[in-house]
């Protein structure tokens, strides 16, 4: 597996347009409290870093990563944003549930884009293990709320050409 080797985190060779114009939104979960709070505060911070200004970041906290979807759009549906972060972490464990949550949430993200014509980033991790949650939420394979942050920027960036 190629991320046993590096960070899944480095932006070294893409270009992150500034994210001062823009405001966001953050949906997090507060299932698997430590990993997500991990993956908020990389998001968080990556904003920041990239110019987001704070009051143009909204964040709200959900139950579950099954709701992150009815998160995102109440958000979209009451405020005027350029893109909503979708956080959280689901982990395998001995029942099909994990198949059935991964999925609805996955499928949920694309319809709320879709629906509201914004982007919806899908930062949720799906694991077999805490520990691999955990490399992947500010550990050795980088921070997946930092990619959802960067990948939310330049998402927002996106204007269609009516040059066609």
């Amino acid at each position: 597996m190629a991320t046993i080797l590096k960070s899944l985190s480095d932006f070294s060779h893409i270009d992150v347009p500034s994210a001062e114009s823009y405001r966001f939104g953050i949906i997090v979960s507060q299932w698997n409290a430590t990993v997500t709070g991990a993956l908020y505060e990389g998001a968080y911070t990556s904003l920041l870093k990239h110019g987001a200004l704070e009051q143009n970041i909204m964040t709200i906290k959900v139950p579950g990563s099954f709701e992150l979807t009815s998160g995102a759009d109440i958000l979209l549906g009451s405020k005027n944003l350029d893109a909503v972060i979708c956080l959280g972490c689901v982990i395998q464990g001995e029942t099909p549930h994990f198949g059935f949550i991964c999925n609805a949430v996955a499928n949920g993200v694309t319809k709320v884009s879709i629906k509201h014509n914004k982007p919806v980033i899908f930062g949720v991790l799906t694991t077999d293990t805490l520990q691999q949650a955990l490399d992947r939420a500010g550990g050795k394979h980088g921070n997946k709320g930092e990619e959802a942050a960067v990948t939310a920027i330049m998402m927002a960036g996106i204007k269609p050409s009516l040059d066609v």
